[in-house]
C-alpha cells in the first residue's frame, strides 16, 4: 500500500513537471516578396548576422545553450497570408518563439494565435499602438518600438526648431495612423493638412500638390521602403524642398539611401538607433553587416539583430530550460536579462517596449562626397511609449 502510493506520487510529480524541449523553435516571419521585400531581406540578414554572433550557424547548431530550429515565412505583406503562415508555424513546426514582423496590421491578426498558444512573439519592427496598451502580454515583447514613439520625437524636434506650419502624409493603415496621432501629441505649429494615401502607392504628385497649395512651411512623412523611395524622388524632382523642408520617419535611411542618393541632402528624421554610436557593440554590427552583404544596415537591420542576441541572453538566463508547453519562463527573462545591443543598455517597460532614446538624424555628404546619415542630436531620453498606463495591470511584467 505504501509502495503504490509512493509511486503515485511520484507520477503526479512527473506529471506536474514542465516537459523540458530537446531544442529549441523559432519561426521567423517577414516580408520577402514584392516591393516590400527590401526591408525583409535587410531583417533576415541581420537576424542571421545575430545568430551567428551567438555562434548558430545552422540548424541544430545551439543558441543560447540549446540546439535551435530556425522556420522561416514570408506573409507578403497581406494579414490573411501572415495568419496562415502563423498557424502553421505553431501547429506544424510546434515553434517556442514567434520572431518578425514588419506590419502592423500583420502583427494585429497574428498576435491572438500565438498569445493563446502561450508561445513567445518576439517583434522585430511592428509597433501597433494596441500591443503597447489595451492589448499588452506578457507573451509579448519588442527590440523596436511603438508607432507613435519616433513621429512624437518628430512632433518635438519641430517643435523645437519652431516650424510653424506642416503638412501630414502617412499611408492609410494602422502604423499610418498611429505615425500621425504619435505627431499630433507633440507638434504645437498648425498642421494645415493631412492626406491617408494607400499602402504601397508609388505615385505622389498629387500629394506633393496639396502641401504646396497649402503653403505648408514643411512636410512630415512616413513611407518605408519603397513608398519612400518614390516620394522622396519625385519630391526632389517637383522642386518642392526649395519652399519646404521635409521631415520623415522610417522614409530616409540606409535602406532607401542607395535608391535615392543626393534627392536625400537636407531632410531629416528620427529614429531611436544612434547610427553614429562608439557602442562596440554597434561598431562590430556595422562593420560585420558591411562586409557580409556589402550594404549598409538600416535600423530594420539594427533592431532585429539586437532580437537574435536577445534571444540568446534569454535563453542562457534560463539555463536553457525551455517549456515546449508555455514560453512565459523565456518571455520573462528576456524583459530584464541585458544583452549586446547596438543602442547600448536600455531598459524594458512593463508591456514589453523599450524605453530609450529617439535622436535627430540629417542626411549630409560624407567625406567621400556621397550622402550619409549623421546623428546630429538627442531629442527624447528615455523615452516611454505613450500607451503603457493602458496595459492592464494583470498582463505588466
Amino acid at each position: 500500500m505504501k509502495k503504490t502510493l509512493i509511486l503515485g506520487c511520484a507520477a503526479v510529480a512527473l506529471a506536474a513537471a514542465p516537459a523540458h524541449a530537446a531544442e529549441l523553435r523559432i519561426g521567423f516571419v517577414t516580408t520577402t516578396s514584392g516591393g516590400a521585400a527590401i526591408i525583409g531581406k535587410q531583417m533576415v540578414n541581420a537576424w542571421k548576422l545575430g545568430l551567428e554572433h551567438e555562434g548558430w550557424m545552422k540548424d541544430g547548431d545551439k543558441l543560447g545553450g540549446v540546439p535551435t530550429k530556425i522556420f522561416y515565412g514570408d506573409d507578403q505583406q497581406k494579414a490573411d497570408v501572415g495568419r496562415r503562415v502563423v498557424d502553421r508555424m505553431l501547429k506544424s513546426d510546434k515553434v517556442h518563439l514567434v520572431a518578425g514582423v514588419i506590419w502592423s496590421n500583420v502583427l494585429m491578426a497574428v498576435q491572438r494565435p500565438v498569445i493563446r498558444a502561450k508561445k513567445g512573439l518576439v517583434i522585430t519592427n511592428a509597433g501597433a499602438a494596441p500591443m503597447a496598451g489595451k492589448a499588452c502580454s506578457p507573451y509579448f515583447i519588442s527590440t523596436s518600438w511603438n508607432n507613435d514613439q519616433p513621429a512624437e520625437a518628430m512632433g518635438k524636434l519641430m517643435t523645437d526648431e519652431n516650424v510653424k506650419s506642416v503638412y501630414l502624409l502617412a499611408p492609410n493603415y494602422q502604423a499610418g495612423k498611429d505615425m500621425i496621432a504619435g505627431f499630433k501629441r507633440t507638434y504645437k505649429g498648425k498642421i494645415v493638412g493631412q492626406t491617408l494615401f494607400k499602402l504601397g502607392q508609388r505615385d505622389y504628385q498629387v500629394e506633393i500638390s496639396k502641401a504646396r497649395a497649402a503653403k505648408a512651411g514643411a512636410v512630415y512623412i512616413f513611407a518605408p521602403g519603397g513608398m519612400g523611395i518614390s516620394f522622396v524622388k519625385q519630391w526632389t524632382a517637383s522642386g518642392a524642398g526649395k519652399d519646404m523642408k521635409m521631415y520623415s520617419v522610417f522614409t530616409v535611411d540606409n535602406l532607401t539611401l542607395p535608391a535615392v542618393g543626393e534627392a536625400a541632402l537636407g531632410t531629416y528624421h528620427t529614429n531611436y538607433w544612434n547610427v553614429s554610436s562608439d557602442n562596440p557593440v554597434n561598431q562590430k554590427f556595422l562593420k560585420d553587416y558591411a562586409a557580409k552583404y556589402n550594404s549598409q544596415p538600416s535600423h530594420y537591420a539594427a533592431q532585429t539583430y539586437d532580437a537574435a542576441r536577445l534571444i540568446a541572453a534569454g535563453v542562457k538566463k534560463i539555463d536553457g530550460k525551455i517549456n515546449d508547453a508555455d514560453s512565459l519562463t523565456l518571455m520573462k527573462a528576456m524583459r530584464k536579462v541585458e544583452f549586446p545591443s547596438v543602442r547600448g543598455p536600455f531598459k524594458y517597460n512593463v508591456n514589453g517596449i523599450p524605453i530609450q532614446n529617439f535622436y535627430k538624424r540629417e542626411v549630409i555628404k560624407g567625406p567621400d562626397g556621397k550622402p550619409m546619415i549623421k546623428t546630429t542630436g538627442t531629442v527624447v531620453t528615455n523615452g516611454k511609449d505613450s500607451y503603457w498606463q493602458q496595459c492592464p495591470k494583470s498582463r505588466r511584467f
